[in-house]
């Protein structure tokens, strides 16, 4: 029997923790530059037009999430960890060399299914060898990776697009990350199912589900909805934030190097700090630090909008990462804890389709609202979106036990 907890199996969660960071600086590579080359080099002048490469990212992942949760206890995770990779091989090279919109558009359908399947697979993995006793810890780790790569991948973009132009040089990271990620999945990973089994035989408070899985952590089970729909509103914020800050901080006078490290900062707090806010939530139960990210996410967002000077948008964006922190991992959490070890992998799926539905809807919304009104106001209804989404979270979940005594 395989044993459960990071203690037993840190060699191998270390690599998957290494290996999410390369998945996560795949995200990284668009997040600074991407709306200045739709503007500069393709003359798009339209924010929902510009929008449209997240709203197709977000569905795109939303749906790949989804049957990565499905296909990994069909076929294995380690597989789905290899075709994901395979996925994210051609990124770099479509944006690198596009030569209209539309191949920005097939770039972000490519990184969507790279993003759903590997990220997931990894996820999942993760919490198969953690056991319950770590489990937040782990998400926080992951997640953690994941993140800081995403904001360091963020700046370098910006500082190399600031040096040595917009196209090709700073895709040429991409081509690494993609490259070596698909190396040592291939030649390192172990496949985790072993563990799962492990698990199940140890028995615990959760059964097998009757419910069909899409419909209980949807809509079925009050406490998974409520994760559910705070991480959409999450991830909206975040297709929010991905399209419209760089523009914002552009009009407000900033350039591409102070650009790239307020949209680098944001992710570098919601990354490094989930390490202590994944373990936070292993004792002190996940409603409270759900609810509370929510809080501070939502008053950052409608904080924004004031703000004139580029250290006050780096202390908000530094806010608004540590909100995210305080949720993401706990998110991940919550449901492992809700569902039995073998409904596990589907359930995340289905949480992981509503999370990462929110960033077309952000990026559509943002967009929407950008060329009806303007950049700042898309910021402030953002911001009372994840506000409701918190009191929504609050009258919805029950304040469930601590996962586990320690």
């Amino acid at each position: 029997m395989k044993p459960l907890g990071l203690k037993y199996n840190w060699k191998q969660f270390s690599l998957l923790v290494l290996i999410n960071a390369f998945v996560g600086g795949m995200v990284g590579l668009e997040r600074t530059i991407l709306p200045e080359i739709a503007e500069s080099e393709f003359g798009m002048a339209a924010r929902s037009a510009i929008f449209s490469f997240i709203v197709v990212f977000g569905i795109t992942k939303a749906a790949s999430n989804y049957f990565a949760g499905r296909f990994v206890q069909q076929f294995g995770r380690k597989k789905m960890l290899i075709i994901g990779w395979l996925f994210g091989l051609p990124v770099p090279f479509i944006l690198m060399m596009a030569d209209s919109w539309n191949w920005v558009i097939v770039a972000n359908i490519f990184l969507g299914i790279n993003q759903g399947l590997a990220w997931s697979a990894n996820v999942i993995m993760k919490i198969d060898l953690a056991g319950k006793k770590d489990r937040g810890l782990a998400m926080g780790l992951n997640e953690f990776a994941g993140y800081l790569a995403v904001a360091v991948v963020a700046f370098l973009t910006g500082w190399i697009a600031s040096e040595y132009g917009l196209r090709p040089y700073p895709f040429y990271l991409g081509i690494a990350l993609a490259g070596i990620g698909l190396l040592m999945s291939v030649a390192l990973v172990k496949d985790t199912a072993p563990w799962v089994k492990a698990e199940s035989s140890e028995g615990g408070n959760e059964k097998r589900s009757k419910q069909n899985l899409f419909w209980k952590g949807s809509f079925g089970d009050r406490n998974l909805f409520a994760v559910s729909q705070s991480g959409m509103a999450t991830n909206l914020k975040d297709g929010m934030a991905w399209g419209i800050f760089p523009l914002y901080l552009a009009a407000a006078g900033l350039d591409l190097y102070q650009i790239g490290i307020v949209t680098g900062i944001y992710p570098a707090f919601w990354g490094i700090l989930q390490v202590v806010t994944g373990k936070i939530s292993d004792f002190t139960g996940r409603k409270n630090m759900l609810l509370a990210g929510l809080m501070v996410q939502a008053g950052s967002l409608l904080v924004f909008p004031l703000l004139d000077q580029f250290y006050e948008f780096v202390i908000a964006a530094s806010f608004l990462g540590i909100g995210t922190a305080m949720v993401y991992p706990t998110f991940l959490a919550a449901v492992a804890d809700l569902v039995h070890p073998e409904d596990r992998a589907e359930s995340i799926g289905v949480f992981r389709l509503w999370r990462d539905g929110g960033y077309a809807i952000g990026a559509l919304l943002a967009g929407i609202l950008a060329d009806m009104f303007d950049l700042g106001f898309a910021i402030t209804i953002t911001g009372i979106i994840v506000m409701i989404s918190g009191i929504t979270l609050l009258f919805s979940m029950n304040k469930l036990k601590k996962p586990i005594a320690h």
